[in-house]
This record gives structure tokens, sequence and C-alpha cells, in this order.
């Protein structure tokens, strides 16, 4: 594989610099020293590569999604009438100390992932998470407002796909 090729399969498994790229806000020379652990001993020649990588993405853009975002507290583990369940677990109303963001509108995966980027920043924890025609995001009680907050600041910079 080519330093070229590896460089850009770095910069895939680190969707971070993936979308910094994207946005063009990366120094070019402290990224290929960052990957050159993995990529090669030749920072020049990765700076290169990322440089031209970085021309070929189409810009980072966002879209707003027009979606409501509700709380609902009160959930805990519980296969009784669940609100969501992930793998094994449900979690349903009225049954723990747990809260839940609900979103309903234009949500899909890349909202969902824009969201637990959100919260991370954030400093909430995420206990559970899901989307199909609604998006679910379980977190502590304590975490409810700042959740809610993250998730609709989330939800009005989705990344728009492209640059594979």
């Amino acid at each position: 594989m080519s330093l070229a090729a590896a460089t850009r399969e770095a910069v895939r498994r680190r969707p971070f610099l993936h979308a910094a790229l994207r946005a063009g806000v990366v120094n070019y020379t402290a990224a290929a020293r960052y990957l050159a652990d993995e990529v090669g001993d030749d920072t020049d020649a990765i700076s290169t590569a990322l440089n031209r990588f970085a021309d070929e993405m189409p810009d980072y853009r966002t879209d707003a999604r027009d979606a409501r975002v509700a709380m609902r507290s009160g959930l805990g583990e519980s296969d009784d009438d669940p609100l969501l369940v992930v793998g094994d677990t449900g979690f349903s109303p009225d049954s723990g100390s747990l809260t839940a963001v609900v979103v309903t509108g234009d949500v899909d995966a890349v909202a969902l992932s824009q969201a637990i980027a959100c919260l991370t920043t954030t400093g909430v924890d995420v206990v559970a998470a899901a989307v199909a025609e609604s998006l679910v995001v379980v977190v502590e009680r304590r975490d409810g407002a700042n959740a809610v907050r993250a998730v609709e600041d989330a939800l009005d910079s989705v990344p728009e796909l492209g640059g594979r």
C-alpha cells in the first residue's frame, strides 16, 4: 500500500481528523506527526498526502434538522413496555432514575452520531442510545437538562455526508 493510501486509511479510522480535514482546520505537519507511528516516519510525505486528501474532499457543511426534542424522566432497566431496547436491555418509564432525551422528526444515524459527540464534549455520559423512527439517548437524571441542550445544539449542526 502506498503512503498516500495508508494515510487516507489512517484518517478514515479517525472521524475527528476526517472532519477537520474537510473543514480546513488542520495543521498538516502536526497531523502528520500524529499519524507517523502508524503510517511511516516521513512526516513531510504524510503532510503532503494529507493536504492532497483534503483538497479532494467536499467542503465541510452542516445542516440543521427539523426535529422536536423532549425529555422523559424516571426511566430504568425494565422489559415492561420499554421506550428503548438496546440489545437485551430495555429502558422503561416509571422504573428508575434515568432520563431519556427523545427526538422526533428528521433523525438518522448521522444525527445520533453528532448528538453523542456533543454529549461527550459536554461531559454527559450516555447510558444507552439508538435511532430508528425516533432518536433516544438515555442519561443520568442529573444530566437531563444539559443533555437536552447538547442534543438541540447537535441537531443544529449535523454534518452532511460526503468526502469518503
